[in-house]
């Protein structure tokens, strides 16, 4: 049976024709990692020992979108009496994503520049997910999202990329991939995707250029 493009893995560097890029970390804050949690206890006067263990046992299962938010706040904050509201508590949890504007405008130059398709490849929860994306307008610079939470499987997971691969119809030689977690680039890279490992913008800006995408917009700004 013939696979299709994304399934075969590319021998040969190719044009790069797809951005594969990571929310948390490289467009956006990460939603809801140990950081914010440290918030939300100081904040809550919430026990973080407590909230953190509780929190290992079960956000793996909400972020493959097995459980709602509800049912993983019932878990890990709301299983005994609070003195505020859930409601209360959902809106702090979600005004921690806030956005990298540099990362936004970089990524939406090189999409129009290189007439790149754009697809975010993520760890995300579906309710967080959901509002990052009509918070931060991710859909006016990304043409689909292969999140964890709609698609059952999550990174370091390999079969993310391969699953955003055949959603793409790429290969993964005209893929370069954006991404802040080095274990997750090594596993990108053995599949033939050229990665990036994001720590800053203008780092990230050179490793892109390296590959073909040039931020010509931002170099004309520079020089005059």
């Amino acid at each position: 049976m013939m696979r299709s493009p994304g399934s075969q893995r590319g021998k040969t560097s190719a044009h790069v024709t797809c951005l594969f890029v990571d929310i948390g970390g490289v467009l956006l804050t990460n939603g809801w990692d140990h950081r914010a949690r440290w918030r939300a206890a100081q904040h809550f006067a919430l026990q973080i020992a407590e909230m953190q263990d509780r929190h290992h046992l079960i956000f793996a299962t909400y972020e493959i979108g097995k459980i709602t938010l509800d049912a993983y706040l019932d878990q890990v904050v709301f299983h005994c009496k609070r003195p505020f509201t859930r409601a209360q508590f959902r809106t702090f949890m979600f005004a921690q994503s806030l956005p990298f504007p540099e990362m936004l405008q970089l990524v939406a130059r090189l999409k129009a520049k290189h007439s790149l398709k754009v697809i975010a490849v993520s760890n995300e929860g579906r309710e967080l997910n959901a509002y990052r994306i009509r918070k931060f307008q991710l859909t006016e610079i990304i043409d689909g999202f292969i999140s964890s939470c709609f698609v059952g499987i999550s990174k370091p997971d390999a079969e993310l990329f391969r699953y955003a691969l055949d959603f793409a119809q790429v290969m993964p030689s005209q893929v370069v991939y954006l991404e802040n977690t080095a274990m997750f680039v090594q596993i990108a890279e053995s599949l033939g995707i050229r990665s990036v490992l994001h720590t800053e913008i203008e780092s990230t800006r050179a490793q892109l250029a390296a590959y073909g995408l040039r931020d010509d917009d931002r170099i004309s700004h520079e020089t005059r």
